[in-house]
């Protein structure tokens, strides 16, 4: 399974110091092996041309017990093997002990490999049965013999494990303190860098969407010809043209605010005015012809439909300007049971059901405020939903506060609408809505009556299922 790599700058940094001086150490480690082994394999050479093949030509007088007979092994170093071959074939071969010497027993493997060593009086390696590796130096002997010297190759390996071992661990030891090293190094050269990620970390989590909003002190001036200082003027930059596109934002929504808040105030009256014109038009005892009544019906039934949007407008700049609700205990139960008993006898053709807790669920809040917003949730799922629809209202209460939800069986919200569903003046079925006698901001005045309450509202749907979930702090 293929290890991941570090996802991190100082991660991806230390592994690269490390990966470097890796390879710089294993350069370095195979480096002097070889030029170990080939000094001290050189060093053998000139052992072995130093003997002039002096015991392997002394290996042809045959052996008596008389003492001046036996193979010359003066000066010889213990282990040295010698071997001498006459017409291709090895005669005699033997190897210095620490007192004389002994015959050794060639395999025909070992004479093969002794037949092949080139008589150019250079070293050749050759692996002998129960010897181990030796350097053997082939010279051509008087009678036309050749004669065969050899040193044994353990020593030299044995000083080259040893090398190894030791860079091994010195190396081990280096990459270690490197990489804890390396890694505080790191961290502290990035910490700059850290400071504007956490920056601009706090930046991304500030509602930016709406409200007034209190942008951070830009970052500290740094070095601008380093990476980070480039970086962090950037930033700043950027940062002090979100700041400005804020506060323009935000005027042009008070201001907007401020609009509505006075359009609604203005329009009130005479908006009251018409329909008490139409009331008494209609009230009126003499004849009144059937197309003059019809059209004093409609300009008092859209007189009403106006009053309603005004009084909603009015109720939204309430809640956008802030103005504190009433701060009281609210009998949520009692709230839900008179609200399905509006509904269920405004909308007679639904089923309305209910779920609620056996102990009475109460919050701290403004009893007609959330009045409204259990009005518009019921209202929106009667209107939106055709007869025969099955509403289902559920109240519960837990560690997480107070949740209410709102669920009906009817056709569903379609699905790009869902995001803006609590926008004000969106509407799913525009000429419904209008003939409903809608205005649009039902669901925007439950949003703003809920975050007014500290709570949440969200929504999800589906063909056959959609739930409004309202969340209040218990």
């Amino acid at each position: 399974m293929r290890r991941p790599l570090p996802r991190t700058l100082r991660g991806q940094l230390t592994a690269g110091l490390l990966v470097l001086l890796a390879a710089a150490c294993l350069a370095v480690g195979i480096t002097t092996v070889i030029a170990l082994k080939g000094f001290l394999v050189a060093r053998l050479d000139e052992q072995l041309t130093a003997t002039g093949g002096r015991f392997a030509a002394s290996l042809e007088h045959e052996r008596t017990p008389d003492a001046d007979n036996r193979p010359d092994t003066r000066g010889q170093a213990e282990a040295t093997f010698g071997a001498r071959l006459l017409d291709g074939t090895v005669t005699q071969a033997a190897v210095v002990t620490d007192t004389s010497d002994r015959p050794v027993t060639l395999t025909p493997a070992d004479r093969d490999a002794l037949t092949a060593v080139p008589v150019d009086g250079g070293g050749h390696r050759v692996r002998l049965t129960g010897l181990g590796a030796y350097r053997v130096v082939a010279v051509p002997g008087d009678d036309g013999d050749i004669l065969l010297t050899g040193l044994p190759l353990r020593p030299v390996e044995a000083t080259l494990h040893r090398l190894e071992a030791v860079e091994a661990a010195v190396f081990g030891g280096a990459l270690l303190a490197t990489g804890v090293a390396g890694a505080l190094w790191v961290r502290i050269s990035l910490r700059p860098l850290r400071r504007v990620t956490e920056h601009a970390a706090g930046v991304a989590r500030l509602p930016l969407a709406d409200g007034d909003v209190a942008m951070p002190d830009p970052l500290p001036d740094a070095d601008p010809r380093t990476e980070v200082g480039q970086v962090t003027v950037a930033i700043n930059h950027m940062l002090g043209h979100v700041e400005d596109a804020l506060v323009r934002r935000q005027g042009s929504e008070e201001r907007l605010r401020h609009f509505a808040a006075d359009a609604s105030h203005e329009l009130r009256t005479p908006v009251a005015n018409i329909r008490g014109h139409a009331e008494l038009a209609l009230r009126h005892h003499g004849p009144v012809p059937a197309g003059i009544r019809h059209a004093l019906e409609r300009v008092q039934s859209e007189s009403q439909r106006m009053t309603r949007l005004v009084d909603d407008l009015l109720l939204l700049a309430r809640l956008d300007a802030g103005r504190p609700l009433e701060q009281e205990t609210v009998d949520l139960t009692l709230l839900v049971l008179d609200a399905v008993d509006d509904a269920r006898a405004a909308g007679p053709g639904h089923r309305w059901l209910l779920d609620l807790p056996e102990e009475p669920v109460t919050v701290t809040g403004d009893s007609h405020r959330l009045q409204q917003v259990l009005g518009n949730l019921l209202a929106n799922a009667r209107t939106h939903t055709p007869p025969g629809t099955e509403v289902t209202v559920v109240l519960a209460s837990g560690t997480g506060g107070v949740r209410l939800t709102v669920t009906d069986s009817g056709p569903g919200i379609p699905e790009e609408l869902q995001p803006e569903v609590f926008t004000r003046f969106v509407r799913a079925d525009r000429a419904r809505s209008r003939s409903t006698g809608s205005t649009g901001l039902g669901l925007a005045i439950v949003r703003a009556v809920v975050t007014a309450h500290k709570g949440t509202v969200q929504v999800t749907s589906r063909p056959g299922h959609t739930t409004f979930r309202v969340v209040l702090p218990g």
